[in-house]
């Protein structure tokens, strides 16, 4: 089974270098699949030796009365050099409303994110673990955010493959 963000745009992969480039700086050397886990895919980055890992998916769903809009995905990250661990990031495919905020939906969890641009994370690093302790237990995650134009979007993803996917990359980047 050919990982599903190999299909995906050249420009789509760029923005997703850009996002990771987004929380802190990486000039990745080399990229290596560590698998597709269900509804997820597995990565680790090598940069000057130091090893950055990720997981991504898509939504199954996007919804929002919207004309053009690019690439949405979330990713989760772990930058072991920069003891930084499990950063949750969303791409939303647009440009967020100044100063708004999107909700992320676990079962009856609501957590708030901030949004720069395109792109929404967690205040700290422990919304980051909360979301992430939530997304093992979860079936589903639903964004909901806006636009800059005033837009309401909801994107629905599977967390199916998720906790499998989060152990792949805590064991490469040898995470405890």
């Amino acid at each position: 089974m050919k990982p599903r963000f190999c299909k995906i745009s050249p420009a789509t992969l760029m923005v997703m270098a850009f996002s990771l480039a987004f929380s802190a700086p990486v000039y990745a050397q080399k990229e290596v699949s560590l698998g597709n886990f269900g509804d997820w895919e597995a990565y680790r980055v090598t940069d000057g030796g130091k090893s950055v890992c990720y997981i991504g998916s898509q939504p199954k769903k996007a919804t929002g009365k919207y004309k053009i809009r690019g690439d949405t995905y979330i990713l989760i990250t772990h930058r072991p050099a920069e003891k930084s661990f499990g950063v949750v990031s969303l791409k939303a495919g647009y440009t967020y409303q100044k100063t708004s905020e999107t909700d992320v939906i676990i079962g009856a969890k609501t957590f708030k994110l901030f949004t720069k641009l395109g792109h929404a994370f967690a205040v700290d690093q422990k919304t980051d673990k909360a979301l992430v302790d939530a997304m093992i237990r979860g079936a589903r995650l639903v964004v909901k955010g806006t636009s800059s134009r005033g837009t309401k979007t909801t994107d629905t993803y599977s967390l199916k493959g998720f906790s499998a996917a989060f152990k792949a990359i805590g064991k490469a980047c040898k995470v405890k």
